[in-house]
């Protein structure tokens, strides 16, 4: 199975954003996943308490042609998963000891890594690593932790010589909107898409002729809606601070990999910047 074709990952992140309907066929198919593969389309139905027409509805949806393709993908799905992969995120609970907490937070942010290549587009990297290698400058948007990964970019792209910088307030954010221009990226960071001031600054941006990148949650929403480029993360469905943390380890992978595309790309280029860049570091922790 390919590296983005895992569709049970892809409803589970989907699903609070389908029609009502939708949601009602997404919710049965994760709660009974084993039995998927042997329900005709009509059983599905009758279960779902909706309609043949619902069904394919919903796999048109998730981006297929048919229930027969649909299902071939849930099996290839359940086939791939060993027990291991089918354990849920584990949240923070009170009294936890030490060894759990180290458990726990070591396999969320191993998932949110196995589960964001599950639903994130090769293609949409290619087309990211592209538009990056060629661009003027590039510009990092993001409130909260995405700011702490849009800063972490900017450390990142700095040592091969990018132009690049990382706002992390709405004010300097439309500020700094206003002044991008054709031949610009700019790298929106959002695990909901829906933040006020990611969405202000991204109308701006794009109004002004640069292109929008999105790191998002695998979802419908306002800023995968208006990106030229989606790079889709996958994220837990828990409520308290692990969840956080596993959206920021998912974002710093996929922030990872657009650097290491970009600088192997022009490594030729970019190999003088990064041992120019270690050097004066490894100077500096010398003379310390």
């Amino acid at each position: 199975m390919s590296i983005n074709d895992n569709i049970l990952i892809k409803i589970r992140d989907m699903k609070d954003s389908l029609t009502p309907v939708e949601k009602l066929v997404a919710e049965y198919i994760l709660d009974n996943v084993d039995e998927i593969p042997h329900l005709s389309i009509k059983s599905l139905a009758q279960s779902t308490k909706t309609s043949d027409a619902s069904v394919l509805r919903f796999c048109k949806t998730m981006g297929y042609k048919g229930y027969r393709n649909f299902i071939v993908s849930i099996s290839a799905s359940l086939g791939s998963m060993d027990e291991e992969q089918k354990d849920q995120y584990t949240d923070i609970q009170p009294g936890d000891d030490l060894s759990t907490i180290i458990s726990n937070i070591s396999h969320n942010n191993s998932k949110s890594i196995e589960d964001t290549l599950s639903v994130i587009d090769r293609n949409e990297i290619a087309r990211a690593v592209k538009v990056l290698v060629a661009c003027n400058r590039i510009v990092f948007f993001g409130i909260g932790a995405s700011g702490l990964v849009g800063m972490d970019a900017e450390q990142k792209f700095s040592r091969i010589n990018k132009m690049c910088h990382t706002y992390t307030d709405g004010h300097s954010q439309l500020t700094a909107a206003t002044l991008l221009g054709k031949g610009d990226v700019a790298i929106f960071i959002s695990n909901s898409g829906s933040t006020i001031e990611i969405l202000d600054t991204l109308e701006i941006a794009k109004k002004n002729g640069a292109t929008i990148i999105a790191i998002t949650k695998y979802n419908k929403s306002a800023l995968a809606d208006n990106a030229n480029i989606v790079l889709s993360i996958s994220t837990p469905e828990i409520t308290i601070r692990s969840g956080a943390m596993g959206s920021r380890i998912a974002m710093l992978t996929v922030i990872d990999i657009l650097f290491a595309g970009v600088a192997s790309s022009e490594y030729k280029h970019v190999k003088k910047y990064l041992s120019k860049t270690h050097d004066i570091i490894a100077s500096s922790k010398h003379r310390k």
